[in-house]
């Protein structure tokens, strides 16, 4: 059984950076990072704080690592959701705000399309506080789902701040469905004895499980926790698996029971914010990455923690690498010329700026 371990072989000049996304086009690597904010020199640092009038960085493999190779004007930009669509490739920008204080927290999200060698814009959608796009396909059908809205314990929900799904009719995205919401964060669409479920994280409303009934998207189960933030869905040991991140609760991986998911164990406290999954070789079981944010509240957070690596052992999940992130966002596997890489972005240094390296690291698979 192998175990995964990360050395380090590149850092990236980010900040706040929010998402990495790889992707190939045509055979070449590519790295989209997006970012929220930069440091305003002379003004108190701080999670709510900065200018927001910044860019989504793409980066291209060169060989041996990523060099800068175009800037996508995306303000307050929470996500970076690359997918191929009848030959088109296409990058879906989310942007939470623009401004420096008063905030604009209704910019429009862009889709991109690459087109001569570069990105230009494709599509603008109008949304509030936009955080993640989730491009998935039901059968001959293709959707893009936004998560977005802002809305507190007591403050109503705008009927076009809601969490929604567009679907594909050939020439754009148009409105499908909006999905109950309030403070949307994440979305995952995945496969469960024939049916497509498609969970949808809020950090306010209740986080739930939607299944496809043919015609929409309908509640099958509601989830347990506040401050949802993110899902990552695999198979092993015959059954199927759901982690599930709590901000501010607790990280549960959740084991399909026939109906629903079940809570099977508890993974970690506070502070898990995204995940990827690694496969092994072998077609069962592998790795789970589980990216930590902070502790502590957004007015006076603690940024630098340890993230975690977890094994399959069988019936669960057991703790095997730690490795430092600073305000850790987003990690996204990839592969270049058959060597496996792990991209992590980090948002906040120890002294809450907002200017913190992302990092590129190797996967070594260690055989005991």
């Amino acid at each position: 059984m192998t175990t995964m371990n990360l050395r380090e072989i590149q850092r990236l000049p980010t900040s706040a950076a929010r998402a990495v996304e790889p992707f190939a086009i045509d055979g070449v690597h590519y790295l989209a990072i997006a970012q929220l904010s930069v440091d305003i020199p002379g003004t108190e640092p701080g999670m709510g704080a900065g200018n927001s009038d910044v860019e989504t960085l793409i980066y291209r493999w060169d060989g041996t690592a990523f060099a800068e190779f175009q800037r996508l004007p995306v303000p307050g930009g929470e996500d970076a959701e690359f997918f191929t669509l009848d030959g088109r490739h296409f990058l879906a920008t989310a942007s939470l705000r623009s401004g420096h204080g008063p905030y604009n927290m209704s910019p429009a999200s862009v889709v991109w399309e690459f087109v001569g060698g570069r990105f230009e814009p494709f599509q603008r959608i109008v949304g509030t506080a936009a955080k993640q796009w989730h491009f998935f396909r039901v059968q001959e059908r293709a959707f893009l789902a936004l998560a977005q809205g802002a809305a507190g314990h007591s403050a109503p929900v705008d009927g076009a701040a809601q969490s929604c799904i567009f679907e594909w009719n050939g020439e754009r995205f148009v409105p499908f469905q909006s999905i109950e919401s309030a403070w949307g964060y994440n979305w995952l669409a995945f496969e469960v004895q024939g049916r497509t479920l498609l969970a949808y994280a809020d950090h306010v409303a209740p986080s739930r499980l939607l299944v496809w009934s043919g015609t929409a998207f309908e509640t099958l189960q509601v989830l347990d926790g506040a401050s949802g933030r993110a899902f990552c869905h695999f198979k092993a040991s015959g059954a199927d698996w759901l982690v599930f991140a709590n901000l501010l609760g607790e990280t549960w991986l959740l084991r399909w029971d026939g109906a629903q998911f079940a809570a099977h164990q508890r993974l970690s406290g506070p502070g898990g914010r995204e995940f990827a999954w690694l496969p092994d070789g072998e077609g069962d079981g592998g790795h789970l990455v589980q990216v930590n944010f902070i502790h502590g509240s957004r007015e006076a957070p603690i940024p630098e923690l340890q993230s975690v690596i977890y094994r399959w052992q069988g019936d669960g999940l057991e703790a095997v690498h730690m490795f430092g992130t600073s305000g850790g966002t987003d990690a996204a596997a990839f592969t270049v010329g058959g060597v496996p890489y792990l991209a992590v972005a980090n948002s906040l240094s120890s002294a809450l700026h907002f200017r913190t390296d992302s990092c590129i690291y190797q996967i070594v698979n260690d055989t005991p």
